[in-house]
């Protein structure tokens, strides 16, 4: 690894400090190098703050070292007004003679404009340092820009004979979760849901479940609920419909009346759902989206291939009957224990 690449690594680093609160902006890390030593480091703010360039910049205690500095940003900065003037500029008033970028951004607000104004002002320019960990750091991000919709991550838990849910006659009268996993695993599940912007379940587990699908084991923020009710059958009272968090319901029904105040509600056709979802969801500026439907919700996705990445744990139990989990082929990227839950994490390559 040399000078460049570590110093982006330490970018990445940074970055990741934006997960679950930078969105829908990109999680960018950045850092301001003077004679190699750091002398200012900064990432993306929660949306609607500062991005990292104005953060590191800011924290750079002797302005007058930026002019014989150089900096290191994991995506090209920003050229655009938006919530924040754009970051070029910032960096153009200070004088830094050198920018090294991790990435090119592919939003056609920027795609290159703001490597061209650092060229065009003598800046020395260099794009493309750690480019593939870059791409990876900013995968979100990037599957909202390139293919137009969320980042999807599927996510179920199955028993060692397959099964993601017992028969009816083996769950409680109240609806709730039936658990299969640990407390280890429950807790993780929390933490994911922090990092993603939208979480979404189909009709069968609301009803089934009355999940809350919100952060109670992980400080963090709630993300969006997404609802598939075709027909609105989902009482009002059960947790997913409180409007504690924002909520967006998916449904055929027109009629407003049916509607409950406080929630958001888009018509589908439910010809090709998964994609209406994708769709819905990029207007929303959504740019990911964790799924924990059941096994109809998950197969809809899978069978269309609309989906990046699949954790999928296994307890350490059996049903015997039961709702049989999905049908899923991957790329393996891991397998690990979670005390006596398995969790194989798969990609869609």
């Amino acid at each position: 690894m040399n000078i460049d690449e570590k110093y982006m690594f330490r970018g990445i680093e940074l970055g990741k400090n934006g997960l679950g609160t930078a969105a829908p902006n990109p999680m960018v890390g950045c850092l301001i190098v003077h004679k190699e030593k750091i002398i200012g480091e900064g990432y993306t703010s929660p949306y609607g703050g500062s991005h990292a360039e104005v953060n590191a910049i800011n924290s750079v205690k002797n302005k007058s070292l930026l002019s014989k500095s150089s900096l290191y940003v994991t995506l090209e900065p920003c050229a655009h007004y938006g919530k924040t003037p754009p970051c070029v500029n910032l960096i153009l008033k200070h004088h830094i003679p050198k920018v090294i970028i991790g990435l090119k951004d592919p939003n056609k607000k920027v795609a290159g404009t703001s490597i061209r104004l650092l060229k065009e002002k003598g800046c020395e320019v260099l794009v493309g340092v750690l480019e593939n960990e870059c791409r990876e750091h900013h995968k979100r991000f990037l599957s909202f820009q390139e293919k137009r919709r969320p980042y999807i991550i599927l996510k179920w838990a199955e028993t060692l004979d397959g099964f993601v849910a017992p028969e009816e006659n083996q769950r409680e009268d109240k609806p709730q979760p039936y658990w299969i996993t640990n407390t280890y695993s429950k807790q993780l599940v929390h933490k994911w849901r922090s990092e993603e912007q939208a979480i979404l379940i189909g009709t069968t587990t609301a009803l089934a479940d009355n999940p809350k699908l919100t952060t109670r084991k992980w400080q963090g923020n709630n993300p969006i609920r997404i609802i598939i009710d075709k027909d609105l059958k989902v009482p009002a009272n059960l947790y997913v419909l409180d409007t504690s968090v924002k909520t967006i319901v998916i449904t055929t029904v027109e009629d407003k009346n049916a509607y409950k105040d406080g929630i958001s509600y888009e018509v589908a056709s439910f010809k090709n759902l998964p994609a209406e979802i994708c769709t819905i969801l990029y207007k929303y500026d959504i740019t990911s989206v964790l799924i924990e439907g059941g096994t109809k919700t998950l197969q809809s996705f899978i069978d269309n291939k609309f989906w990046d990445e699949a954790r999928v744990f296994k307890g350490y139990t059996n049903f015997s009957k039961g709702i049989r989990a999905p049908k899923i082929t991957g790329k393996q990227i891991s397998d690990n224990k979670l005390g006596n839950d398995q969790l194989i994490i798969l990609r869609n390559d």
